[in-house]
């Protein structure tokens, strides 16, 4: 970790190390010190970087499948090894406590280690008779997965190692060249990951780390030989990206305002202080920025009244302050607009009627956690996704009304439904417009192994390593004549 004026952090490019002509800082959003200094790449290293991609693209994806495991397999163990500096490096840059970090830097590790596994067993083929009609007699099928083409992977601040760690490792898994841009605000640890794909012996070219800022992503984002994106962050920057290139493969992991319900089977004090406890830690858990935070509750009116204290008292014992304590539980924002942002939301809702129940108060970039309830259903917190410390909780009657708020939104990330009836459980599977519904528990849920995306406006796609492998890849069908089957 940089803390004082250095020499500055190199980029990766087309697998080595390379600086440019500009330089910008990275400070931390909870005391404004320096993290560190990074090189910028010029327009002519970026045009080498992509260049390189194009040019080894044919040769990576006919890498072996153990050269391409082993080499994720590396970056797997050697994050294991580098967790507490690597994750002291995250809660630096990002603001994230240091229990969050560290539970980050094990997620990437997995991810790593899923993609090595998905390599080795990716590919196999399937066989397909075509003999079922006269005109197929003697034809075999066989349909392999092939690289789309090199793939820009674009990603966020939120989570600086492990959603930069789930453009990198399916890609490597599939053989594609990927040209990473990691977020202007969190560019180290990408970087990081750089130092380990570079001790592989992955063939030169085949990828880069390049922390270009953010003007000068459109030129990538047309560059014909980058058929392939994954953007992970806005839903107006994505659906900007995927407008003004139509012929492109887009992956796009946008935002959420996601719901937690509790229904009325979900009653004992057991099971309120569990939902209560769940809510709280994962309304606030990244302080707010992440997009499958609980952002909405909504609560069965015979359970409204004894949840709504519990969940006030579990979010005024999350302990905000310094992200390098271990006892911390909510950091700072990413910088401090951030904060003014969500103040002026809360500040909306306040003045259109809303009861404040704790927080509403900013430092800083930090801001308190804060409960909010009889939200007016047009202000901007209520339609939009808060992206901070902030929870909106709802009383409504019934199944019926609880499904229907969580689909009156133009957001469709994932949804929790706290309830023990497993009819319930399928009822909602089919009725909650979302990409994952989690039953017992927050929609914050997420393993690294399993499909993660929207539906409506909270994107296209799916991540999740063998799934992005899939989105990486299209089937291409070889067809055998004159075999004897």
């Amino acid at each position: 970790m940089t803390t004082s004026r250095e020499a500055p952090h190199a980029f990766w490019l087309a697998g080595r190390k390379a600086t440019g002509e500009d330089t910008f800082d990275v400070t931390s959003s909870w005391d404004g010190r320096l993290v560190g200094t990074v090189s910028v790449p010029t327009e002519a290293q970026v045009e080498e970087a992509v260049a390189a991609a194009h040019a080894v693209r044919d040769e990576f994806a006919a890498t072996p499948a153990h050269v391409r495991a082993a080499a994720l397999d590396h970056v797997s163990k050697r994050l294991a090894e580098r967790t507490e500096e690597i994750a002291q490096l995250i809660s630096a840059e990002n603001g994230k406590p240091i229990k969050w970090a560290r539970g980050e830097v094990g997620r990437a590790l997995s991810v790593f280690r899923f993609a090595a596994e998905e390599a080795r067993r990716f590919n196999g083929g399937e066989a397909q008779r075509l003999d079922t009609d006269a005109g197929g007699t003697g034809r075999l099928a066989l349909t392999r997965r092939f690289p789309r083409g090199t793939v820009l992977g674009i990603a966020p601040f939120n989570f600086p190692l492990n959603l930069c760690a789930h453009k990198i490792a399916p890609a490597i898994a599939v053989g594609a060249p990927i040209i990473l841009k990691p977020a202007p605000a969190t560019p180290l640890s990408a970087l990081v990951l750089g130092e380990l794909l570079a001790e592989t012996e992955l063939p030169a070219g085949s990828w880069s780390v390049l922390p270009v800022p953010n003007d000068r992503m459109p030129a990538l984002v047309q560059d014909e030989r980058l058929p392939v994106i994954s953007f992970t962050g806005s839903d107006k920057v994505g659906y900007a990206i995927m407008d003004s290139v139509p012929r492109k493969h887009c992956t796009l992991e946008l935002g959420g305002n996601g719901a937690a319900v509790v229904l009325p089977d979900f009653s004992s004090e057991e099971d309120l202080d569990w939902a209560a406890t769940r809510i709280a830690t994962f309304s606030n858990y990244q302080g707010g920025q992440s997009c499958i935070s609980v952002q909405r509750v909504i609560a069965d009116a015979s359970v409204y009244d004894r949840l709504l204290p519990k969940i006030v008292a579990a979010v005024e014992a999350q302990v905000t302050g310094d992200p390098s304590d271990a006892a911390t539980d909510v950091g700072p924002l990413v910088n401090e607009d951030a904060a003014k942002r969500v103040e002026s939301w809360v500040d909306e809702a306040v003045r259109a009627g809303a009861a404040l129940l704790t927080g509403g108060k900013r430092d800083g970039a930090t801001y308190a956690p804060t409960v909010l309830a009889d939200v007016p259903g047009d202000v901007t917190i209520a339609c939009e996704e808060v992206f901070g410390p902030v929870l909106t909780v709802t009383k409504v009657n019934g199944v019926d009304e609880a499904f229907a708020a969580v689909n009156d939104s133009k957001y469709g990330l994932q949804a929790g439904v706290f309830t023990h009836d497993v009819q319930t459980a399928f009822r909602a599977h089919r009725e909650l417009e979302v990409g994952g519904v989690i039953i017992g528990d927050v929609p914050s849920y997420r393993a690294d192994q399993m499909p993660y995306g929207g539906a409506k406006q909270s994107g296209v796609g799916r991540e999740g390593v063998a799934y992005a492998m899939e989105d990486y890849t299209y089937e291409r069908v070889l067809v055998l004549t004159g075999i004897a089957l």
